[in-house]
Order: structure tokens, then sequence, then C-alpha cells
């Protein structure tokens, strides 16, 4: 700090500001450190507290519903910068379910999911972005060994604590897409072309 004091020598200035009582010193209050951002936390799907389910028309006249039993994923998640966040998921095309075991298994068919020769359909994000109605996550979808673009809106349901004590946390949305973008067009006459794939995800922290 230069300080200028007509009729007053250099050398008693400088005594001058020195004998100045502390009180009155001007010290720069130091601003406060910054918040750390919320580190992105792992966590592992739980295949009993979460659902793939789809639904489809049938006959133009109403709709089957259906779901996959095995699924398995993870999910790096971090509320205060979305845009660190991943996910990946896979469901076993096997475990297919509707109710009637005569149809699950021409659904595991050539005609249809061919789960001897394509066994996993899978869910593999590349990128997540905040939006009005909850994160977009876009990335690659595979069924039936055919991958292409999605973007799936998934809302952030809620977190808590499980039965042991550790940290969970849920996620729902939806996608429409159409099968026969992924090679499978067999009874399109029968069976609508699009797919509605409801995802509800319960992950635990690891």
């Amino acid at each position: 700090m230069h300080l200028a004091i007509p009729g007053i020598a250099a050398a008693s200035a400088l005594a001058l500001v020195f004998a100045l009582p502390r009180s009155t010193e001007t010290t720069a209050t130091p601003a406060p450190a910054a918040s750390p951002s919320t580190a992105a936390a792992t966590y592992q799907v739980d295949p009993v507290h979460s659902f793939v389910l789809f639904r489809v028309k049938h006959m133009n006249a109403s709709y089957a519903y259906g779901r996959f039993n095995e699924l398995s994923g993870s999910i790096v998640f971090d509320d205060a910068k979305p845009e660190g966040s991943s996910v990946t998921m896979e469901v076993k095309t096997d475990s297919i379910d509707t109710g009637n075991g005569k149809r699950d298994q021409h659904l595991k068919s050539a005609d249809f999911f061919n789960a001897k020769e394509f066994p996993t359909a899978s869910f593999k994000s590349k990128s997540v972005k905040k939006s009005a109605k909850g994160l977009d996550v876009s990335g690659d979808l595979t069924i039936h060994g055919e991958t292409k673009p999605a973007t799936i809106t998934m809302e952030h349901v809620g977190s808590g604590k499980g039965p042991q004590g550790g940290e969970v946390t849920g996620f729902e949305g939806a996608i429409v897409v159409k099968r026969s973008d992924f090679g499978m067009k067999s009874y399109l006459e029968m069976l609508g072309d699009e797919v509605t794939i409801k995802i509800s995800v319960e992950a635990a922290k690891k």
C-alpha cells in the first residue's frame, strides 16, 4: 500500500504506518472456499427391484405386455454434474416372460429375439444431459444383434437407505422403438411395429 503524506519524510511515514493500531488496518476477508461438487457415485443395479417391461399392439385391437426377468447393470450418478453420469444395462432375452409359456418360446425363436444367437439386449450410454423432464440419457441400444442410437428420458425417482443401511437410488423412464429397425420383421400384420419399453431401476451404492 503506498501512502502520499505531504510534509513528512518517507521514513517518518513508514513509522507512522507501523504505529497505527491493528484495528484500523484494512484486511481483505478471504473468500469462502467453494463447496466441492458431489463426487460421482457408482451403483449396482438390483435385479430383484428393477424391471424392464414392454408392450406391443396385438391385431391392432389391444396391447400385449411382457417383461424380462433377468437383468444387470451399473450406474454412475453425479447429481451436481449430471453430464458426468453414465449407465449400462443388459437383459437376457431368454428370460422373456409374457405369462404364457408357448408364446414365450415363440418370442425366443428366430421369428423374434432369436435368443440362442442373440442372448442379450443392452443399452450403453454415451452422454447424459439435464432436461425439463429429467435426464436425457443418449447411447447405443442393441437388440437382436442390431445397434441403434437411442435417447431415454429418465426421472430420478429418489434415494434412500437399503435394508443393510447402504444407499440406494432409483430411476424410471420409457422409450418407443420400432422392432423392424432391429431386424425383427415377422408378423408385422399381427403384432405392432412400435414397442414401448418401460425401465424402472433401483441400484445400490458400491
